[in-house]
């Protein structure tokens, strides 16, 4: 059994559309996945499963667009994949609320940096397969645009953290 977590992309948790995680976690379990916590309410959920990465990603995504009525995106990632997120950060010395890991489904492509607008005072560095921001300022008033980027979903290092830890136990 592989321990992985979903990592669901634009989830409305208020108002219409709105996916509650008790709803979530019944769809995992409908799957099949086992031991499925939900970890607050913006679309995290840890589960073990027999499947790929691949098929889980598939699978998640169908019964999320059954029950939303319009594709949700899914981001997988096995606990030591998070783990060498966390351990790969490279803002380690600054605020986890502050800095996060844009996950992505395939790495970055290398021209990205080149193509990034409205940057500030963000610091921005690329992973394996996700991109950490660094919001010095904070995220509320960044104008920070990576193209690439629109299709991953981004958790702040004290998300990841956590979700390192419940992959792992």
């Amino acid at each position: 059994m592989t321990t992985y977590a979903a990592l669901l992309r634009a989830v409305n948790v208020g108002g219409t559309g709105k996916l509650p995680m008790s709803e979530l976690r019944a769809m995992c379990e409908s799957l099949g996945f086992s031991k499925v916590r939900t970890y607050i309410a913006s679309g995290n959920v840890v589960f073990e499963s027999r499947l790929s990465e691949a098929s889980v990603k598939a699978k998640l995504e169908r019964c999320l667009e059954t029950y939303a009525g319009k594709p949700v995106g899914v981001l997988i990632r096995t606990g030591a994949e998070l783990a060498a997120v966390l351990a790969g950060n490279p803002f380690r010395s600054a605020a986890p609320n502050r800095t996060v890991a844009i996950f992505l489904d395939a790495p970055p492509p290398e021209d990205i940096l080149a193509n990034v607008s409205g940057q500030q005072t963000e610091e921005i560095a690329l992973g394996t397969r996700e991109i950490y921001v660094y919001y010095g300022e904070g995220i509320a008033h960044s104008k920070l645009k990576i193209p690439g980027a629109m299709t991953g979903t981004a958790r702040n290092m004290n998300t990841v953290a956590t979700l390192v830890e419940w992959t792992a136990a």
